[in-house]
C-alpha cells in the first residue's frame, strides 16, 4: 500500500520551516549571480548536493554554515519576498494546507535592510501565495539579550499583521533560553505564540526550561525522551502534563547529530510517551527534503503508522498559532480527505 500511497494528496501541516533554509537551488544560484557571490558550484543539482553534504555532518554548528550563503543571496527586499513566495508555493505542492515559516530579520541588518521592511517583504510573499500561513520571528540565541529583545519587539509590532509567534533559533548548546527571558516576555505580553528550539543540541531538561519560560511548542525537542538517571521526574511526563507540542524534523535531526539515523529517530518513543507532535522539514534546501519525504521516511523506517501520521496533522493544526477560523478550515480539509480514504 505505502509504495503507491499518494503522500502529496494528504493535506498536511508544517509548523517548522526556516525561510533562509528553504530556497530553491536554482533561486539561490540566480540571486547569488546577481550579487556576484561565488558559490561552491554553479549548477542547481550540484549546489543542492553540496548543501546536503555540508548539512549531513552530525553537527548543528556545521549544519548552520550553509545559511551564510542563503542569507547573503537573499539580502534584498525583492529576494526576501520572492523566497517567501516560492517556499509557500513549494509547500502547497507538498500538500500543505497550513504552514508557519520563520526567520530572523536582524540577520539582514549588515546588508543595510531595515527589520521592518524585511518582515513586510516576507509577509507579502507568503500572502501572495494564497497558502494559509503565518510568520514566526526568530531571535538568535547567540546574540546578546538586548538584541533578541529588539527581535521580540519587532514581532510584537507585527502581531496580528502576519506575525504569529516568537522563537529562539541558532546554536543551542551554551546559549540557554533563560538568558533571553526578557525577549520571550515581550512577545508573550503582545499575545504572540512562543515556540523555542530546545532539546536538540542540549539535554532534554531544556525542553522543560523552555516551557517554564512560556513556550507551548518546542522546536525539535528529541532529547526529551533521553532521561538522565538523576532521579528527577521524567521529562516526557512533565512535557505531556504541560501540553507541549513538538515540531519534529527527522532528517534535520539526523544531519545535526540529534539522531543517529531515521530508523533510530526518537519519534517512535515520543509517540509512545503520548506526546503531541507533528512532523516538519526544518530546512528543505539544507536537508534536501520535502514534507512528503519526511512522512514517508518515518512511516517506512520508524514504524509510525499512517493513522498516526494523520493524527499528527490534526495535532499540528491544534497547536498552530494561526487564527481559529484558519485552523477550522484546515481541519475540514484533512477530515474530507480522510473520509474519502474510507
Amino acid at each position: 500500500m505505502t509504495s503507491t500511497f499518494n503522500w502529496a494528496a494528504m493535506p498536511k501541516v508544517c509548523l517548522h520551516e526556516h525561510i533562509d533554509g528553504g530556497l530553491r537551488p536554482s533561486t539561490l544560484l540566480e540571486l547569488s549571480r546577481q550579487k556576484g557571490i561565488e558559490l561552491p558550484h554553479q549548477e542547481p543539482a550540484a549546489i543542492a548536493q553540496w548543501m546536503a553534504d555540508n548539512a549531513n555532518s552530525g553537527s548543528l554548528v556545521r549544519y548552520l554554515e550553509g545559511f551564510s550563503y542563503t542569507v547573503d543571496g537573499m539580502a534584498t527586499l525583492e529576494a526576501c519576498e520572492r523566497v517567501a513566495f516560492e517556499l509557500a508555493q513549494d509547500s502547497i505542492a507538498d500538500g500543505c494546507v497550513l504552514a508557519e515559516f520563520r526567520m530572523a530579520p536582524q540577520l539582514f541588518e549588515p546588508f543595510g535592510l531595515s527589520n521592518e521592511a524585511v518582515i513586510e517583504a516576507f509577509i507579502a510573499g507568503m500572502k501572495k501565495s494564497g497558502l494559509a500561513s503565518g510568520l514566526i520571528i526568530c531571535g538568535m540565541r547567540h546574540h546578546a539579550p538586548e538584541v533578541t529583545a529588539v527581535a521580540a519587539q519587532l514581532a510584537a509590532q507585527y502581531a496580528g499583521k502576519g506575525v504569529v509567534a516568537f522563537d529562539l533559533a541558532g546554536p543551542e548548546f551554551g546559549f540557554p533560553a533563560k538568558d533571553h527571558e526578557k525577549a520571550i516576555n515581550i512577545a508573550r505580553d503582545a499575545g504572540l505564540g512562543i515556540t523555542l528550539h530546545a532539546g536538540e543540541a542540549d539535554a532534554g531538561h531544556q525542553v522543560i526550561e523552555a516551557a517554564r519560560l512560556g513556550a507551548t511548542r518546542i522546536g525539535h525537542g528529541v532529547n526529551v525522551v533521553r532521561q538522565e538517571a538523576d532521579g528527577s521526574p521524567r521529562w516526557t511526563d512533565q512535557a505531556k502534563a504541560l501540553g507541549l507540542h513538538f515540531e519534529v524534523c527527522p532528517s534535520s535531526n539526523v544531519h545535526t547529530g540529534a539522531a543517529t539515523s531515521i530508523a533510530a529517530h526518537p519519534i517512535r518513543a515520543m509517540l509512545d510517551a503520548g506526546l503531541s507532535l507533528s512532523c516538519s522539514t526544518d530546512n528543505r534546501l539544507m536537508s534536501d527534503t520535502t514534507l512528503c519525504k519526511e512522512l514517508e521516511l518515518i512511516h517506512q523506517q520508524t514504524n509510525v503508522s499512517l493513522q498516526e501520521i494523520i493524527a499528527m496533522q490534526y495535532a499540528g493544526i491544534e497547536a498552530s498559532f494561526l487564527p481559529v477560523d484558519v485552523k477550522v478550515a484546515a481541519k475540514a480539509k484533512v477530515q474530507a480527505w480522510e473520509k474519502a480514504q474510507a
